[in-house]
């Protein structure tokens, strides 16, 4: 099998590409022999994934890839810091990229300010890709002046510049990328999130503590202004005045920038919204499953398909999204989409009441958004994807299934065996096949000295 080298963020890093990346592993690893490559500074704590495949870090990727080439490497970009070191690699060794992030902007200045303590290099990248309006706009971001004006200047040019060929989420993504290098492979392949069971809308809001017939809103992920919370707040105090017993739930952090309280109070709201801040995965499904009416909007894009929205839209929420960007190319049939404009806090309150009010309509918008993603964005289909790509880019016969998924998602351990172990820190050290004996003969000693 080829061997391909995955250099993504993982768990413990805060990312949903490190949530990603470990659902797609278990299949795409039935195509191709994988070796996971992170940050220097993290050790991943997915023990499936610890106990199947051979993890290296990023800054050896290079002496390990001179010794014994892989035959791929792989880096996803997204845009935050947690991506600093895999641009740093792609630039002296480039690779497929899966972008995530159209906008790269803040990594950008990220890498510049942090990683090489060069400002000036972030400078003149913006000075390179858009002239003078890219000088003024660094001078007013290095003086801390930030604002929306950044999307309009993505910074992902270089990283395009970059990549042997390119995977999207999105025909959003890539029809950007292509005017940038019209020359560069690309392929369109969907994000994969696994597909839960049924919701149990009863059972959580019991769990919860969350009264049993009100209507309930919920936003999910982390809260920053983009979210268009304010104009969805603003919505709710609307729909209170038709339905006072209304919840709104919001869940995920708050954004340190952003004055959600002040927000809350100036709308008068009261206990009729809850802010969680993190919860835990258990918990995140119980309050998905409890929601009547979610929101997810978002304005200005960095151009991200949203993995959060796919997963509410596998559970079979009904769910209002912000027609722009990646979120308009979602079936009308499957998510409300409301336009950014003067009209959109009527827009969503409008939708909010009828899906309310109309139980059969609600329902059927929550079947059609658990069948599009049961079909169109499973994780098999996704690995598939990847696999083609790697075919098509690299020139290898169509890659087919080898074996079982490397692990269960569902599954909290995998018991490994010695020779795995070796196996995997042999890769952590840069051994290769010539040094087998050596490895052989210390796992024959290992296992004998178990009981």
């Amino acid at each position: 099998m080829q061997r391909v080298a995955f250099c993504t963020p993982v768990n413990p890093v805060e990312s949903g590409i490190s949530d990603y990346s470990e659902e797609l592993l278990p299949y795409l690893g039935q195509y191709v022999d994988l070796t996971v490559v992170v940050d220097d500074e993290v050790q991943p704590t997915n023990q499936q994934l610890i106990a199947t495949l051979p993890v290296i870090r990023i800054s050896d990727l290079a002496k390990q890839h001179a010794r014994q080439p892989f035959d791929a490497i792989i880096y996803h970009m997204g845009n935050s810091p947690a991506h600093s070191r895999f641009w740093q690699s792609l630039q002296r060794l480039p690779g497929i990229v899966v972008l995530h992030d159209y906008v790269l902007h803040h990594l950008m200045l990220w890498h510049a300010a942090n990683r090489l303590k060069h400002l000036p290099s972030y400078r003149q990248q913006m000075q390179h890709y858009y002239a003078e309006q890219g000088t003024q706009l660094a001078q007013r971001m290095e003086r801390g002046q930030l604002g929306d004006a950044v999307f309009d200047f993505p910074l992902s040019e270089p990283v395009i510049a970059q990549a042997s060929s390119l995977i999207g989420h999105s025909q959003y993504v890539l029809e950007r990328a292509q005017q940038q290098r019209p020359d560069l492979p690309t392929s369109l392949v969907p994000m994969g999130v696994p597909l839960l069971p049924p919701a149990d809308r009863l059972a959580a809001r019991q769990v919860l503590q969350l009264p049993a017939e009100v209507p309930i809103w919920a936003s999910f992920g982390h809260i920053n202004p983009y979210k268009r919370i304010e104009q969805a707040l603003h919505a709710f105090a609307q729909f209170r005045r038709s339905y006072p017993d209304a919840r709104y739930i919001l869940v995920g952090s708050v954004s340190p920038s952003y004055d959600l309280k002040a927000l809350l109070q100036r709308l008068q709201l009261g206990d009729s919204v809850q802010v969680t801040g993190y919860v835990d995965h258990a918990d995140f499904n119980r309050y998905v499953a409890a929601a009547d009416i979610c929101f997810n909007g978002r304005y200005p894009s960095a151009g991200e398909t949203s993995a959060s929205l796919l997963r509410l839209l596998g559970a079979g929420r009904a769910v209002l999204v912000s027609d722009i960007a990646t979120f308009s190319e979602l079936p009308a049939d499957v998510v409300a989409h409301v336009p950014v404009d003067r009209d959109e806090v009527n827009l969503i309150a409008a939708y909010a009441e009828r899906l309310w009010a109309d139980v059969a309509l609600r329902e059927a918008l929550e079947r059609n958004a658990r069948r599009f993603v049961a079909e169109k964005h499973n994780l098999p289909l996704a690995a598939r994807g990847y696999a083609d790509h790697l075919s098509k880019v690299q020139g290898w016969q169509r890659l087919a299934i080898q074996r079982e998924p490397l692990w269960d998602l569902n599954q909290v351990t995998i018991q490994t065996s010695i020779p795995q172990v070796i196996g995997h820190k042999a890769a952590q050290l840069g051994l290769v096949d010539a040094d087998a004996p050596l490895l052989d003969r210390l796992a024959t000693r290992l296992r004998n000295l178990l009981p």
